[in-house]
């Protein structure tokens, strides 16, 4: 498991400049990924969700998004469904993603970056 900080990061989001001025206060200096520009692969969101102990179903953001129209709310959709998805359309994924040496979480609310800096 590498050391290295990693914050899936959206610019445009409160959510997300919080968490980032969080971990560099902390001393942290995280690799910064838009994932809007360049989202995950499939593999590292299969990776990120292994390591969440989370599906794909839990990190969709609903708000904000597609979710209703793509119909993702529908409990037939399978995880390869909504990781498709979340491939097609990066927006879907909930933020921010931090991946750290203690773990990795979607940090929404801000709170739950603390068990990952300190």
């Amino acid at each position: 498991m590498s050391d290295e900080t990693i914050i899936y990061h959206n610019p445009n989001c409160g959510t997300s400049r919080r968490v980032l001025a969080m971990l560099l206060e902390a001393g942290l200096q995280p690799k910064i990924i838009e994932y809007l520009k360049t989202p995950p692969t499939r593999q590292e969101m299969q990776s990120l969700l292994g390591r969440m102990n989370k599906t794909p179903r839990e990190i969709l953001r609903r708000k904000g998004t597609l979710f209703d129209e793509l119909g993702l709310g529908d409990p037939a959709k399978s995880d390869d469904d909504l990781l498709d998805a979340l491939q097609q359309h990066p927006v879907l994924m909930e933020r921010p993603v931090v991946v750290t040496a203690r773990g990795v979480r979607v940090c929404r609310p801000i709170e739950e970056v603390l068990p990952l800096i300190g």
